[in-house]
């Protein structure tokens, strides 16, 4: 397993869809300037980090998370090396679990990335109405974001890789998926249940009581399921 992390992290070093997925973290970041200089709510303390992984999760990251998540398991067909890789005794099922933990991975990362866009933002700005409490809460936030949405995104990027669309399609369909989470986001209803919302309740981005944080968690937790369920139907089919 090591091994194969090691390998599939040299391929992606390499991979445009990386630079892709950091120039995205990085416009988020300027986008939510630019409004917070329009509208002065820049300079309050804490609006940034708020704003920042909203309009992050709503818009941008599911979507460029799952793009790099269903390219790494559909290059191997894309680029027709998985009949090489299947000759060398390689386990494909942990092959197949080591791209989808680096995507996890990546998915933290990307949130932590923005995470620290946003607090020397926050810092330059009003670095004295700052508190540790704060900044170490927001981090929570951040890095419990990057779990939640790889967990509600995984289904996409299982099922994307098994009907072997391509991974651009992933970015289409979670796209959309992650927009509708504006209208769950405004349901009391939906907005525990529907997985990207959910991911609001259990970071502590939006006020949930304990019940609902639970029921969103075993929501994603499903979600990570149903990705699990898929993968191995996409296993089985290759070897058959």
């Amino acid at each position: 397993m090591r091994n194969l992390l090691w390998a599939e992290l040299q391929k992606i070093r390499r991979s445009n869809i990386v630079w892709i997925t950091i120039f995205a973290t990085i416009m988020v970041a300027v986008i939510v300037s630019i409004e917070g200089w329009f509208t002065h709510d820049i300079y309050s303390a804490g609006w940034y980090m708020t704003t920042a992984q909203l309009l992050a999760t709503l818009f941008v990251l599911p979507a460029v998370i799952s793009l790099l998540g269903s390219y790494m398991i559909c290059r191997e067909e894309d680029e027709d090396t998985i009949k090489s890789l299947l000759i060398i005794p390689i386990n494909e099922t942990k092959l197949i679990a080591t791209k989808m933990i680096i995507t996890f991975l990546f998915s933290i990362f990307i949130y932590l990335l923005l995470f620290t866009i946003a607090f020397l933002t926050e810092a330059i700005l009003h670095f004295y109405d700052l508190s540790v409490g704060m900044v170490l809460n927001f981090m929570k936030i951040y890095f419990l974001q990057g779990v939640g949405i790889f967990l509600a995104i995984s289904p996409i990027i299982a099922l994307v890789s098994y009907m072997k669309k391509g991974h651009w399609i992933a970015l289409v369909l979670t796209e959309m998926y992650s927009f509708a989470g504006i209208i769950a986001w405004r349901s009391k209803i939906l907005i525990t249940f529907y997985p990207i919302s959910a991911v609001f309740g259990v970071s502590g981005s939006s006020d949930a009581t304990a019940q609902s944080r639970i029921v969103s968690s075993i929501v994603l937790l499903l979600c990570g399921c149903l990705s699990v369920f898929i993968l191995k139907r996409f296993k089985y089919i290759e070897k058959n």
